[in-house]
Protein backbone atom coordinates (compact mmCIF):
# COMPACT_ATOMS: atom_id res chain seq x y z
CA UNK A 1 0.00 0.00 0.00
CA UNK A 2 1.34 3.21 -1.07
CA UNK A 3 0.88 6.05 1.82
CA UNK A 4 1.01 9.55 0.11
CA UNK A 5 4.29 11.53 0.52
CA UNK A 6 3.35 15.42 2.46
CA UNK A 7 5.05 18.29 0.39
CA UNK A 8 8.25 18.98 1.65
CA UNK A 9 8.90 15.97 2.43
CA UNK A 10 12.52 14.47 1.13
CA UNK A 11 13.04 10.73 0.92
CA UNK A 12 16.30 8.61 1.09
CA UNK A 13 17.95 11.24 3.88
CA UNK A 14 22.19 11.73 3.47
CA UNK A 15 23.46 10.20 6.70
CA UNK A 16 25.44 13.85 7.86
CA UNK A 17 28.97 12.73 8.51
CA UNK A 18 31.97 14.86 10.51
CA UNK A 19 32.03 16.84 13.63
CA UNK A 20 28.45 18.31 13.27
CA UNK A 21 27.22 14.60 13.35
CA UNK A 22 26.44 13.45 16.45
CA UNK A 23 28.76 10.68 16.05
CA UNK A 24 31.53 13.18 15.86
CA UNK A 25 30.12 15.49 18.64
CA UNK A 26 30.46 12.84 21.09
CA UNK A 27 33.76 11.77 19.47
CA UNK A 28 34.77 15.33 20.26
CA UNK A 29 33.27 15.41 24.05
CA UNK A 30 35.20 12.12 25.17
CA UNK A 31 38.45 13.18 23.93
CA UNK A 32 38.10 16.79 25.69
CA UNK A 33 36.99 15.03 29.22
CA UNK A 34 39.83 12.88 28.90
CA UNK A 35 42.47 16.02 27.62
CA UNK A 36 41.43 17.44 30.53
CA UNK A 37 41.80 14.70 32.87
CA UNK A 38 44.67 14.19 31.58
CA UNK A 39 46.06 17.57 32.10
CA UNK A 40 44.86 17.72 35.63
CA UNK A 41 46.44 13.93 36.30
CA UNK A 42 49.55 15.75 34.78
CA UNK A 43 49.53 18.75 36.53
CA UNK A 44 48.67 17.31 40.23
CA UNK A 45 51.28 14.22 39.49
CA UNK A 46 54.29 17.11 38.50
CA UNK A 47 53.55 19.75 41.24
CA UNK A 48 53.24 16.70 43.77
CA UNK A 49 57.00 15.35 42.19
CA UNK A 50 58.35 18.84 42.62
CA UNK A 51 57.16 19.16 46.27
CA UNK A 52 58.45 15.88 47.36
CA UNK A 53 61.48 16.49 45.95
CA UNK A 54 62.02 20.07 47.18
CA UNK A 55 61.26 18.90 50.03
CA UNK A 56 63.88 16.49 50.57
CA UNK A 57 66.43 19.12 49.70
CA UNK A 58 64.69 21.41 51.89
CA UNK A 59 65.12 18.77 54.73
CA UNK A 60 68.81 18.28 53.72
CA UNK A 61 69.55 21.92 54.10
CA UNK A 62 67.50 22.25 57.00
CA UNK A 63 69.70 19.36 59.28
CA UNK A 64 73.08 21.19 57.80
CA UNK A 65 71.78 24.46 58.89
CA UNK A 66 70.77 23.39 62.60
CA UNK A 67 74.12 21.21 62.48
CA UNK A 68 75.78 24.43 62.34
CA UNK A 69 73.74 26.77 64.24
CA UNK A 70 73.86 24.09 66.95
CA UNK A 71 77.30 24.08 67.48
CA UNK A 72 77.76 27.51 68.78
CA UNK A 73 81.40 27.72 66.56
CA UNK A 74 83.58 30.13 65.08
CA UNK A 75 85.07 30.46 62.14
CA UNK A 76 88.48 30.43 63.43
CA UNK A 77 87.21 27.01 65.31
CA UNK A 78 86.04 26.04 61.94
CA UNK A 79 89.31 26.15 60.45
CA UNK A 80 91.17 24.60 63.50
CA UNK A 81 89.22 21.55 63.42
CA UNK A 82 89.40 20.84 59.79
CA UNK A 83 88.33 17.24 61.04
CA UNK A 84 84.49 18.06 60.94
CA UNK A 85 83.50 15.05 58.24
CA UNK A 86 80.79 17.05 57.16
CA UNK A 87 82.23 20.61 56.33
CA UNK A 88 85.24 18.21 54.40
CA UNK A 89 82.85 16.64 52.66
CA UNK A 90 80.98 19.69 51.62
CA UNK A 91 84.41 21.73 50.41
CA UNK A 92 86.57 18.70 49.09
CA UNK A 93 84.87 19.13 46.03
CA UNK A 94 85.12 22.82 45.59
CA UNK A 95 88.57 23.00 47.19
CA UNK A 96 89.80 22.87 43.21
CA UNK A 97 86.81 24.18 41.73
CA UNK A 98 86.20 21.22 39.47
CA UNK A 99 83.07 21.81 39.03
CA UNK A 100 81.36 24.86 37.85
CA UNK A 101 77.88 24.53 39.01
CA UNK A 102 78.47 22.24 42.01
CA UNK A 103 75.16 20.27 43.72
CA UNK A 104 76.09 22.05 47.06
CA UNK A 105 77.66 25.33 47.84
CA UNK A 106 78.92 26.15 51.42
CA UNK A 107 79.69 30.02 51.60
CA UNK A 108 80.76 31.88 54.70
CA UNK A 109 80.23 35.58 54.35
CA UNK A 110 81.27 38.97 56.49
CA UNK A 111 79.37 41.30 58.30
CA UNK A 112 79.48 43.19 54.94
CA UNK A 113 78.73 40.34 52.50
CA UNK A 114 81.59 39.33 51.27
CA UNK A 115 82.97 35.91 51.24
CA UNK A 116 85.34 34.64 52.98
CA UNK A 117 88.21 31.87 52.49
CA UNK A 118 87.78 28.03 54.95
CA UNK A 119 90.89 26.09 55.44
CA UNK A 120 93.10 28.13 54.07
CA UNK A 121 91.08 28.57 50.71
CA UNK A 122 90.33 31.64 49.12
CA UNK A 123 86.41 31.88 48.34
CA UNK A 124 85.73 29.95 44.77
CA UNK A 125 83.65 31.26 42.06
CA UNK A 126 80.96 29.23 42.91
CA UNK A 127 80.99 30.87 46.52
CA UNK A 128 81.30 34.11 45.25
CA UNK A 129 78.60 33.94 42.86
CA UNK A 130 76.65 32.35 45.61
CA UNK A 131 77.16 35.65 48.05
CA UNK A 132 76.22 37.79 44.92
CA UNK A 133 73.07 36.18 44.54
CA UNK A 134 71.43 36.47 47.58
CA UNK A 135 70.62 39.71 47.74
CA UNK A 136 69.01 39.90 51.64
CA UNK A 137 71.40 37.67 53.89
CA UNK A 138 70.15 38.11 56.83
CA UNK A 139 66.57 37.68 55.70
CA UNK A 140 68.30 33.97 54.47
CA UNK A 141 69.64 33.59 58.19
CA UNK A 142 66.67 34.46 59.91
CA UNK A 143 63.99 32.64 57.64
CA UNK A 144 63.76 29.26 58.80
CA UNK A 145 62.28 28.25 55.11
CA UNK A 146 65.18 27.97 52.07
CA UNK A 147 64.45 30.28 48.95
CA UNK A 148 65.21 29.79 45.16
CA UNK A 149 68.04 31.58 43.86
CA UNK A 150 69.84 31.34 39.90
CA UNK A 151 73.75 31.27 40.22
CA UNK A 152 75.14 31.57 36.86
CA UNK A 153 71.47 30.57 34.76
CA UNK A 154 70.92 27.70 37.29
CA UNK A 155 68.39 27.33 39.90
CA UNK A 156 69.20 26.57 43.51
CA UNK A 157 67.55 26.52 47.40
CA UNK A 158 69.78 28.48 49.41
CA UNK A 159 69.16 28.83 53.54
CA UNK A 160 71.48 30.49 56.02
CA UNK A 161 72.75 29.88 59.27
CA UNK A 162 75.07 32.74 61.98
CA UNK A 163 77.92 31.31 63.68
CA UNK A 164 79.33 32.13 67.57
CA UNK A 165 81.30 35.04 65.97
CA UNK A 166 78.46 36.23 63.90
CA UNK A 167 79.93 34.77 60.77
CA UNK A 168 77.31 34.26 58.30
CA UNK A 169 77.14 30.65 56.46
CA UNK A 170 75.02 30.23 53.56
CA UNK A 171 74.11 26.63 52.30
CA UNK A 172 72.73 26.03 48.72
CA UNK A 173 71.88 23.05 46.73
CA UNK A 174 71.24 22.78 43.26
CA UNK A 175 67.49 21.92 42.01
CA UNK A 176 68.40 21.21 38.56
CA UNK A 177 68.48 17.96 38.54
CA UNK A 178 65.24 18.29 39.92
CA UNK A 179 64.09 20.62 37.27
CA UNK A 180 64.96 18.13 33.90
CA UNK A 181 63.12 15.54 36.06
CA UNK A 182 59.83 17.03 36.18
CA UNK A 183 60.42 18.17 32.66
CA UNK A 184 60.73 14.46 31.27
CA UNK A 185 58.09 13.56 33.50
CA UNK A 186 55.82 16.55 31.81
CA UNK A 187 57.12 15.04 28.47
CA UNK A 188 56.86 11.31 28.76
CA UNK A 189 53.19 12.42 30.42
CA UNK A 190 52.43 14.72 27.61
CA UNK A 191 53.46 12.02 24.74
CA UNK A 192 51.20 8.71 26.79
CA UNK A 193 48.46 11.29 27.05
CA UNK A 194 48.21 12.13 23.57
CA UNK A 195 48.91 8.40 22.37
CA UNK A 196 46.09 7.50 25.06
CA UNK A 197 43.83 10.45 23.03
CA UNK A 198 44.56 8.93 19.77
CA UNK A 199 43.38 5.74 21.08
CA UNK A 200 40.18 6.94 22.81
CA UNK A 201 39.13 8.68 19.79
CA UNK A 202 39.53 5.51 17.72
CA UNK A 203 37.57 3.24 20.66
CA UNK A 204 35.43 6.04 20.41
CA UNK A 205 34.20 6.09 16.90
CA UNK A 206 33.88 2.37 16.70
CA UNK A 207 31.90 2.41 19.70
CA UNK A 208 29.30 5.40 18.70
CA UNK A 209 29.12 3.72 15.14
CA UNK A 210 28.26 0.41 16.98
CA UNK A 211 26.06 1.93 19.29
CA UNK A 212 24.56 4.31 16.60
CA UNK A 213 23.46 1.66 14.29
CA UNK A 214 19.81 0.85 15.67
CA UNK A 215 19.30 4.98 15.16
CA UNK A 216 20.66 5.13 11.48
CA UNK A 217 18.51 1.73 10.98
CA UNK A 218 15.05 4.25 12.77
CA UNK A 219 16.07 6.77 10.21
CA UNK A 220 16.00 4.15 7.40
CA UNK A 221 12.65 2.83 8.69
CA UNK A 222 11.14 6.27 9.04
CA UNK A 223 12.68 7.25 5.49
CA UNK A 224 10.84 3.67 3.56
CA UNK A 225 7.82 4.74 5.27
CA UNK A 226 7.82 7.92 4.09
CA UNK A 227 8.15 6.00 0.19
CA UNK A 228 5.24 4.46 1.33
CA UNK A 229 6.20 1.02 3.17
CA UNK A 230 3.85 0.82 6.00
CA UNK A 231 4.87 -2.67 6.92
CA UNK A 232 8.81 -1.52 7.64
CA UNK A 233 9.60 -1.85 11.21
CA UNK A 234 12.91 -1.12 13.53
CA UNK A 235 15.11 -4.12 13.65
CA UNK A 236 16.52 -5.66 16.98
CA UNK A 237 20.11 -5.30 17.40
CA UNK A 238 22.64 -7.57 18.76
CA UNK A 239 23.53 -6.16 21.84
CA UNK A 240 21.11 -3.33 22.12
CA UNK A 241 21.38 -0.50 25.43
CA UNK A 242 18.34 -0.32 27.51
CA UNK A 243 17.38 3.63 26.59
CA UNK A 244 17.88 2.74 22.59
CA UNK A 245 15.74 -0.75 22.66
CA UNK A 246 12.76 0.87 24.53
CA UNK A 247 12.90 3.62 21.78
CA UNK A 248 12.67 0.74 19.21
CA UNK A 249 9.76 -0.96 20.73
CA UNK A 250 8.14 2.38 21.32
CA UNK A 251 8.80 3.53 17.59
CA UNK A 252 7.77 0.40 16.57
CA UNK A 253 4.41 0.52 18.37
CA UNK A 254 3.64 3.94 17.29
CA UNK A 255 4.11 2.56 13.29
CA UNK A 256 1.63 -0.34 13.99
CA UNK A 257 -1.01 1.99 14.96
CA UNK A 258 0.17 4.53 12.36
CA UNK A 259 -0.17 1.81 9.94
CA UNK A 260 -3.42 0.25 11.30
CA UNK A 261 -5.12 3.86 11.57
CA UNK A 262 -4.19 4.56 8.39
CA UNK A 263 -5.66 1.25 6.51
CA UNK A 264 -8.36 1.53 9.35
CA UNK A 265 -9.19 5.15 7.25
CA UNK A 266 -8.40 3.65 3.61
CA UNK A 267 -10.82 0.75 4.67
CA UNK A 268 -13.03 3.34 5.74
CA UNK A 269 -13.14 5.47 2.46
CA UNK A 270 -13.60 2.59 0.87
CA UNK A 271 -16.66 1.38 2.44
CA UNK A 272 -17.83 4.72 2.65
CA UNK A 273 -17.55 5.28 -1.46
CA UNK A 274 -19.44 1.01 -1.42
CA UNK A 275 -22.32 2.83 0.63
CA UNK A 276 -22.67 5.81 -1.09
CA UNK A 277 -22.77 3.69 -4.66
CA UNK A 278 -25.02 0.70 -3.35
CA UNK A 279 -27.49 3.47 -1.49
CA UNK A 280 -27.67 5.39 -4.68
CA UNK A 281 -28.29 2.41 -6.49
CA UNK A 282 -31.25 0.86 -3.96
CA UNK A 283 -32.81 4.51 -4.14
CA UNK A 284 -32.30 4.98 -7.92
CA UNK A 285 -34.16 1.78 -8.37
CA UNK A 286 -37.76 2.86 -6.96
CA UNK A 287 -37.19 6.19 -8.22
CA UNK A 288 -36.69 5.03 -11.54
CA UNK A 289 -40.20 3.09 -11.90
CA UNK A 290 -41.54 5.82 -9.64
CA UNK A 291 -40.61 8.37 -11.99
CA UNK A 292 -41.65 5.98 -14.91
CA UNK A 293 -45.18 5.61 -13.74
CA UNK A 294 -45.74 9.09 -13.42
CA UNK A 295 -44.48 10.07 -17.03
CA UNK A 296 -46.98 7.57 -18.19
CA UNK A 297 -49.93 9.09 -16.62
CA UNK A 298 -48.84 12.19 -17.87
CA UNK A 299 -48.83 10.64 -21.22
CA UNK A 300 -52.41 10.18 -20.73
CA UNK A 301 -51.67 6.05 -21.46
CA UNK A 302 -53.24 5.33 -18.18
CA UNK A 303 -56.39 5.76 -19.45
CA UNK A 304 -57.80 2.40 -17.61
CA UNK A 305 -59.25 2.56 -14.30
CA UNK A 306 -58.13 -0.91 -13.57
CA UNK A 307 -54.06 0.29 -15.06
CA UNK A 308 -54.32 3.47 -12.84
CA UNK A 309 -54.80 1.45 -9.68
CA UNK A 310 -52.12 -0.74 -10.79
CA UNK A 311 -49.73 2.02 -11.49
CA UNK A 312 -50.73 3.80 -8.30
CA UNK A 313 -49.86 0.37 -5.84
CA UNK A 314 -46.90 0.32 -7.73
CA UNK A 315 -45.79 3.76 -6.73
CA UNK A 316 -46.89 3.14 -3.39
CA UNK A 317 -44.91 0.07 -3.23
CA UNK A 318 -41.79 1.93 -4.31
CA UNK A 319 -42.42 4.14 -1.86
CA UNK A 320 -42.59 2.16 1.48
CA UNK A 321 -39.53 0.26 -0.43
CA UNK A 322 -37.71 3.83 0.08
CA UNK A 323 -38.97 4.66 3.04
CA UNK A 324 -37.86 1.77 5.11
CA UNK A 325 -34.48 1.91 3.15
CA UNK A 326 -34.50 5.70 4.80
CA UNK A 327 -35.06 4.59 7.85
CA UNK A 328 -32.31 2.01 8.44
CA UNK A 329 -29.82 4.21 6.93
CA UNK A 330 -31.32 6.55 9.67
CA UNK A 331 -31.01 3.61 11.80
CA UNK A 332 -27.03 3.13 10.77
CA UNK A 333 -26.01 6.62 11.09
CA UNK A 334 -27.46 6.54 14.68
CA UNK A 335 -25.74 3.28 15.60
CA UNK A 336 -22.16 5.20 14.50
CA UNK A 337 -22.72 8.18 16.35
CA UNK A 338 -22.56 5.88 19.42
CA UNK A 339 -26.19 7.14 20.90
CA UNK A 340 -27.49 6.80 24.29
CA UNK A 341 -29.64 4.15 24.96
CA UNK A 342 -31.98 3.37 27.63
CA UNK A 343 -30.72 0.77 29.73
CA UNK A 344 -33.28 -1.30 31.51
CA UNK A 345 -34.19 -4.59 33.17
CA UNK A 346 -35.03 -6.85 30.01
CA UNK A 347 -36.74 -10.04 29.80
CA UNK A 348 -34.77 -11.38 26.44
CA UNK A 349 -36.87 -14.89 27.14
CA UNK A 350 -40.45 -13.00 26.60
CA UNK A 351 -38.56 -11.04 23.77
CA UNK A 352 -37.56 -14.30 22.00
CA UNK A 353 -40.86 -16.03 22.37
CA UNK A 354 -42.65 -12.70 21.22
CA UNK A 355 -39.90 -12.72 18.01
CA UNK A 356 -41.50 -16.51 17.50
CA UNK A 357 -45.05 -15.77 17.81
CA UNK A 358 -44.74 -13.01 14.99
CA UNK A 359 -42.66 -15.37 12.69
CA UNK A 360 -45.40 -18.07 12.95
CA UNK A 361 -47.99 -15.36 12.01
CA UNK A 362 -46.07 -14.21 9.52
CA UNK A 363 -45.59 -18.21 8.28
CA UNK A 364 -48.00 -20.68 9.75
CA UNK A 365 -46.34 -23.50 8.20
CA UNK A 366 -42.64 -23.25 8.89
CA UNK A 367 -41.65 -25.21 11.96
CA UNK A 368 -40.61 -22.89 14.87
CA UNK A 369 -38.69 -24.32 17.74
CA UNK A 370 -38.00 -21.91 21.07
CA UNK A 371 -35.72 -22.60 23.73
CA UNK A 372 -36.99 -19.97 26.28
CA UNK A 373 -38.52 -21.08 28.97
CA UNK A 374 -39.34 -19.06 32.22
CA UNK A 375 -37.51 -15.19 32.55
CA UNK A 376 -33.84 -14.12 32.18
CA UNK A 377 -33.08 -10.32 32.54
CA UNK A 378 -30.70 -8.36 31.65
CA UNK A 379 -29.55 -4.39 31.25
CA UNK A 380 -30.23 -3.23 27.62
CA UNK A 381 -32.34 -1.29 25.50
CA UNK A 382 -35.61 -3.21 24.66
CA UNK A 383 -36.37 -1.96 21.67
CA UNK A 384 -32.70 -1.90 20.39
CA UNK A 385 -33.12 -5.86 21.82
CA UNK A 386 -36.06 -6.39 19.68
CA UNK A 387 -34.94 -4.57 16.48
CA UNK A 388 -32.06 -7.42 16.38
CA UNK A 389 -34.50 -9.94 16.90
CA UNK A 390 -36.70 -8.65 14.42
CA UNK A 391 -34.11 -8.46 11.91
CA UNK A 392 -32.92 -12.20 12.65
CA UNK A 393 -35.82 -13.19 11.81
CA UNK A 394 -36.39 -11.08 8.88
CA UNK A 395 -33.53 -12.47 7.52
CA UNK A 396 -34.90 -15.84 8.03
CA UNK A 397 -38.38 -15.51 6.42
CA UNK A 398 -36.15 -13.57 3.59
CA UNK A 399 -34.01 -15.94 2.40
CA UNK A 400 -35.05 -19.11 3.18
CA UNK A 401 -38.42 -21.37 1.82
CA UNK A 402 -41.02 -21.43 4.25
CA UNK A 403 -40.61 -25.01 5.63
CA UNK A 404 -37.59 -25.13 6.49
CA UNK A 405 -37.18 -24.98 10.45
CA UNK A 406 -35.91 -22.83 12.69
CA UNK A 407 -34.86 -22.01 15.99
CA UNK A 408 -34.88 -19.79 18.45
CA UNK A 409 -33.07 -19.69 21.64
CA UNK A 410 -31.54 -18.00 24.93
CA UNK A 411 -29.37 -19.03 27.89
CA UNK A 412 -26.92 -17.35 30.45
CA UNK A 413 -23.28 -19.05 30.58
CA UNK A 414 -20.02 -17.83 31.80
CA UNK A 415 -21.18 -14.38 32.75
CA UNK A 416 -22.93 -13.54 29.37
CA UNK A 417 -25.75 -14.17 27.60
CA UNK A 418 -26.51 -15.55 23.72
CA UNK A 419 -29.03 -15.28 22.29
CA UNK A 420 -29.27 -17.89 18.80
CA UNK A 421 -31.29 -17.84 16.03
CA UNK A 422 -30.53 -20.95 13.84
CA UNK A 423 -32.16 -22.55 10.70
CA UNK A 424 -31.65 -25.24 8.07
CA UNK A 425 -31.71 -23.24 5.10
CA UNK A 426 -28.87 -23.39 2.44
CA UNK A 427 -26.19 -21.66 4.01
CA UNK A 428 -23.54 -19.38 2.84
CA UNK A 429 -19.72 -19.95 1.26
CA UNK A 430 -16.91 -18.78 2.84
CA UNK A 431 -16.81 -15.51 0.58
CA UNK A 432 -20.19 -14.72 1.21
CA UNK A 433 -20.06 -15.65 5.33
CA UNK A 434 -16.84 -13.03 5.22
CA UNK A 435 -19.00 -10.49 4.17
CA UNK A 436 -22.23 -10.83 5.95
CA UNK A 437 -22.01 -7.61 8.11
CA UNK A 438 -21.38 -5.65 5.20
CA UNK A 439 -23.81 -2.80 4.64
CA UNK A 440 -26.12 -3.59 1.43
CA UNK A 441 -24.62 -6.78 0.84
CA UNK A 442 -27.25 -9.50 -0.52
CA UNK A 443 -26.16 -13.13 -1.38
CA UNK A 444 -26.67 -14.11 -4.61
CA UNK A 445 -28.45 -10.73 -4.91
CA UNK A 446 -31.25 -11.93 -3.05
CA UNK A 447 -34.48 -9.65 -1.75
CA UNK A 448 -33.81 -7.35 1.39
CA UNK A 449 -31.80 -4.03 1.10
CA UNK A 450 -28.67 -5.76 2.51
CA UNK A 451 -28.74 -3.36 5.69
CA UNK A 452 -30.80 -5.90 8.42
CA UNK A 453 -27.50 -7.58 9.66
CA UNK A 454 -25.35 -4.60 9.66
CA UNK A 455 -28.13 -2.83 11.92
CA UNK A 456 -27.93 -5.90 14.16
CA UNK A 457 -24.08 -5.61 14.58
CA UNK A 458 -24.60 -2.10 15.28
CA UNK A 459 -27.21 -2.23 17.65
CA UNK A 460 -25.08 -5.33 19.33
CA UNK A 461 -21.74 -3.29 19.74
CA UNK A 462 -23.68 -0.36 21.39
CA UNK A 463 -24.30 -3.01 24.27
CA UNK A 464 -20.83 -3.81 24.14
CA UNK A 465 -21.41 -6.80 22.76
CA UNK A 466 -20.54 -9.39 20.32
CA UNK A 467 -22.53 -10.93 17.27
CA UNK A 468 -20.74 -14.49 15.11
CA UNK A 469 -21.87 -16.20 12.35
CA UNK A 470 -21.66 -19.76 11.41
CA UNK A 471 -22.63 -21.46 8.14
CA UNK A 472 -21.49 -23.34 5.51
CA UNK A 473 -23.11 -24.42 2.47
CA UNK A 474 -26.27 -26.71 2.68
CA UNK A 475 -25.81 -26.58 6.55
CA UNK A 476 -27.90 -23.65 7.13
CA UNK A 477 -27.18 -20.35 9.00
CA UNK A 478 -26.59 -19.64 12.87
CA UNK A 479 -26.25 -16.33 14.23
CA UNK A 480 -25.32 -15.94 17.92
CA UNK A 481 -25.71 -12.64 20.06
CA UNK A 482 -22.85 -12.88 23.02
CA UNK A 483 -24.62 -9.92 25.30
CA UNK A 484 -22.94 -8.91 28.76
CA UNK A 485 -24.94 -9.93 31.89
CA UNK A 486 -24.44 -6.82 33.79
CA UNK A 487 -24.30 -3.97 30.80
CA UNK A 488 -24.07 -1.13 32.32
CA UNK A 489 -26.86 1.82 32.87
CA UNK A 490 -28.14 4.09 34.67
CA UNK A 491 -30.54 2.57 37.12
Amino acid sequence: MSLPRPPGIRTGVRRKRGIHSLRGKLTLANVALLALGIVAATAVSVMGMRYYLLDQIDTELAKTRDSLGGSQLTLRQIDSLSVLGFVHDRLAPQAGDEQPRPDSIFAAVDSRGEPVGILGFKPTDAQRGLADAVADQRQIVEDPEPHDVSLHGAPYRVTGTRLADGTRILLATSTDALHKGVAKALKLDLTIGTLLLALLACLTMFSVRRRMRPLEDMVETSSAIADGDLTRRVPSSHHPTQEVEQLRLALNSMLHQVESAYRTREDSAAQLRRFVADASHELRTPLSAIRGYLQLYDQGMLSDRGERKRAWGRMMAEADRMSRLVDELLTLARLDQRPELRFRNVDVSRLVRDAAEDLRVQQPDRPITVDADGSLLVRADESGLRQVLGNLVANVRTHTPADVPVRLGVARADGVVRLCVADKGPGLGPADSARVFDRFFRAGGGAGSGLGLAIVQGVVRAHSGEVAVRTAPGEGLTVTVTLPAGTPGPP
